[in-house]
């Protein structure tokens, strides 16, 4: 009797083409039927997720905004953790700006 390899978060994942924390909120609302393994790894079976692939369909019309979304969150992250190195090279060209003026 041949055993039926199971499928991980990541293996499931790349077969919808959505992100592993996607995959495991599916997994803990009973959307796709998962399986603990030593209650701590979860495991799908192939049959089922084809099964919930067919009948769901991953559009996810939101994806843009959630990568403006994204760049944004990136771009706030930026400039609040480095803040004080941007405002002392401002400052730095602005005292050679002076110093080279002769003011």
């Amino acid at each position: 009797m041949a055993e039926e390899k199971l499928l991980t978060v990541r293996d499931v994942s790349v077969m919808l083409d959505v992100f592993e924390k996607d995959v495991l909120d599916l997994a803990e609302k009973g959307v796709i039927p998962a399986y603990k393994i030593g209650g701590l790894y979860l495991r799908f079976k192939k049959d089922q997720v084809e099964q919930y692939k067919k009948t769901h369909h991953h559009a996810r019309p939101g994806d843009q905004a959630k990568e403006e979304r994204a760049l944004q969150n990136k771009i706030c992250d930026f400039f609040y953790f480095n803040d004080f190195y941007i405002l002392a090279v401002f400052l730095i060209i602005l005292l050679g700006f002076f110093v080279y003026r002769g003011l």
